[in-house]
């Protein structure tokens, strides 16, 4: 089914290409995906979201005949997306990078398994990134807690090659940050919230074109949203294991002090530890009460 064109209606996808400064890239990317959805049955577009570039990457994707939203601000990543999933006309979602790292042609193959899936992700095979010796640690230490927090298991947690379901998306897209980290808290909103999703081994490329992630600053992003993940859709990941781990600390200090210190008394400190581990798992119990009126049924 040829792509259609903004004059058209309601589609079955959209693909979204959050863009800044990609004006090398945007041209053989929009073309890799037209090639990978030429024999797809369904109707489709291609929308790229223009975040306020300073080169010609509106003008290049306007010239190949798809549909461009152009932002007037900068926003970062994560803004250029949520504005793609709102202006989206397809029934599903698929989102890759402008920069010509993703493979496209993987994009049939993971949209075949839908409806059954809420999301399916590309799950990269290596790591292309640079400054590998940072980002491997790091990202093994981010994706460990996150499949603590969620109980599943995530070959690939910030994976920039998604498709979804628009409708799903719109309800969690509150909890979607700007910067970088949009895509790890896409995929953690499905998962703590029991949405069925899917991994699909994907290649890998290098970028055209020059990066704009900040190794340090946008890693401590990504650390950060997995914890404030786990304060809004499992909050007692939190607080019933500090809860348990200060009430240990309370009992052992206590029974040293009665047992085995000078004065053979509880001190202070002991009941204070006691009550604190009381007070973090009460503050546990209500936010998870809180989060689980708020969670809608599916």
């Amino acid at each position: 089914m040829p792509e259609l064109y903004p004059t058209a209606g309601p589609l079955d996808l959209s693909v979204v290409l959050a863009s800044y400064n990609e004006e090398e890239a945007v041209v053989p990317v929009i073309r890799e995906v037209r090639e990978a959805l030429r024999e797809w049955p369904g109707t489709w577009e291609i929308l790229v979201v223009d975040d306020a570039s300073t080169d010609r990457t509106a003008e290049r994707a306007t010239a190949e005949g798809v549909r461009v939203f152009r932002r007037v601000e900068n926003g970062g990543s994560g803004a250029s997306r949520k504005t793609g999933v709102r202006e989206a006309r397809g029934r599903l979602v698929a989102m890759l990078d402008a920069d010509g790292t993703y493979v496209a042609s993987h994009l049939p193959e993971m949209l075949s398994f839908f409806p059954a899936y809420d999301q399916v992700n590309g799950a990269r095979t290596v790591e292309a990134g640079t400054m590998k010796p940072l980002r491997v640690p790091a990202k093994w230490f981010i994706r460990q807690l996150a499949q603590w927090i969620s109980g599943k298991r995530i070959p690939d947690l910030n994976t920039g090659l998604k498709v979804f379901k628009r409708d799903v998306m719109l309800r969690y897209l509150w909890v979607v940050p700007d910067g970088f980290s949009c895509v790890t808290s896409m995929t953690l909103a499905f998962l703590c919230n029991g949405r069925p999703v899917r991994y699909v081994a994907v290649g890998y490329r290098k970028r055209i074109g020059k990066s704009k992630f900040h190794p340090i600053k946008d890693t401590a992003k990504y650390a950060t949203t997995v914890f404030r993940m786990i304060m809004y859709f499992r909050p007692l990941r939190v607080f019933f294991p500090l809860s348990v781990a200060v009430g240990l600390l309370a009992l052992g200090r206590g029974i040293y002090d009665w047992g085995w210190a000078p004065h053979h008394t509880l001190q202070e400190s002991d009941v204070i530890l006691a009550v604190a581990s009381l007070l973090i798992l009460v503050i546990g119990l209500l936010a998870d009460l809180i989060v689980a009126q708020q969670r809608e049924p599916h």
